[in-house]
């Protein structure tokens, strides 16, 4: 898994080269990048708080502002840490443009923070059950803000203009989902690309654990199935909402369907080397990200070697409940804040 994952990153690592030495300037880009991310972010570290009263002998230490106290431990920020916001979003434009209305811009379905750590090589992978309750922002048609709600963390998305508003909504809500957590860049990336994805690396084999059905598709357990066009879409997309957990299914589903997706870009890359640049290209209409090409010649350069293992992937724990009409997902508070401290801070010597 640590070499597929390494080639994976090495793919992207090719596209960001090519489109680098076609405006020049790499290591210019690369210095401007690394300061352009972290300008980024006003707030140095997150808002945490210790759990536990401090000793005296603690108290006595030169005690910095990001350290916190828990479970008789003392923790400190990683600052030097790169977290992103992927974003896939419930639109099937083929390209995406300015919306108006009071919440046409499209629910984050998919949510994934990818974290990049340079003091121990890793990367890791947080998905967020788009159905978690949280702070949501809400605005009027014109833009107005009107008042904070709880609801699906997924609708943030929705209260903007479908492009950069709608994506600095989303990214604040799961910020401070994640106690002001600072995010470095963001990708939204609309449904739609999902066809042309698959479709360009030949379709992707799957064996469904479970029957289900979606549109005109059917899918049976331990029958696989080669997954092209609409298919591929039904796959990852569709989900039976009047059954309890079908967000929870739907993003197990994905997750078997990128395993098998990136050992396909590894077989199809070795005779077709310019496969993630034609993809990448291919779904450029698709997508809004904020992160520059400066900035992208920085993350690279910076985490191409990085390791990605079986215990890299962080799900929120938490239980599903079905609320008066829709899904409603509450992480359990203590699992969340060992996950964040365990992904985003270092102990300190005492």
């Amino acid at each position: 898994m640590k070499n597929r994952v390494n080639k994976i990153l090495l793919i992207w690592c090719i596209i960001v080269t090519v489109i680098l030495i076609g405006l020049g300037a790499f290591e210019v880009t690369r210095v401007v990048g690394k300061s352009g991310l972290f300008a980024k972010n006003a707030v140095s570290a997150p808002v945490a708080t210790s759990t536990e009263v401090l000793t005296q002998e603690e108290t006595a230490m030169q005690w910095q502002d990001d350290w916190i106290k828990h479970n008789g431990k003392i923790y400190d920020y990683n600052e030097d840490i790169m977290t992103f916001l992927v974003m896939g979003i419930d639109k099937l434009d083929e390209e995406v443009t300015p919306v108006y209305g009071e919440i046409n811009g499209g629910q984050a379905d998919a949510l994934f923070l990818v974290v990049f750590n340079p003091h121990d090589k890793t990367t890791k992978v947080i998905a967020i059950n788009r159905n978690t309750m949280t702070d949501v922002e809400l605005y009027d048609k014109y833009g107005n803000f009107i008042n904070t709600i709880t609801a699906q963390i997924a609708v943030q998305h929705g209260f903007g203009d479908g492009m950069e508003e709608s994506c600095e909504l989303q990214k604040r809500a799961v910020s401070n989902l994640f106690y002001q957590l600072p995010i470095h860049g963001y990708a939204a990336i609309n449904m739609s690309a999902i066809t042309t994805i698959n479709d360009a690396v030949g379709g992707v084999d799957v064996t469904p654990t479970a029957d289900f059905k979606s549109g005109e598709y059917e899918f049976h357990v331990g029958e696989t199935t080669h997954l092209e066009g609409d298919a591929a879409f039904a796959y990852l997309r569709g989900r039976d909402m009047t059954q309890i957990g079908s967000a929870d299914k739907r993003l197990a589903r994905q997750k078997q369907y990128l395993e098998s997706f990136i050992s396909q870009v590894i077989e199809r890359t070795e005779s077709e080397p310019t496969l993630a640049v034609d993809i990448y290209k291919a779904i450029s209409k698709q997508m809004v990200t904020d992160v520059s090409v400066d900035q992208l010649s920085y993350i690279a350069s910076t985490v191409s070697g990085y390791d990605f293992g079986k215990d890299s992937l962080y799900l929120l724990k938490g239980e599903t409940r079905l609320g008066d009409e829709f899904e409603e997902f509450y992480p359990d508070e203590d699992a969340k804040y060992e996950m964040f401290l365990n992904v985003f801070y270092e102990t300190v010597e005492q």
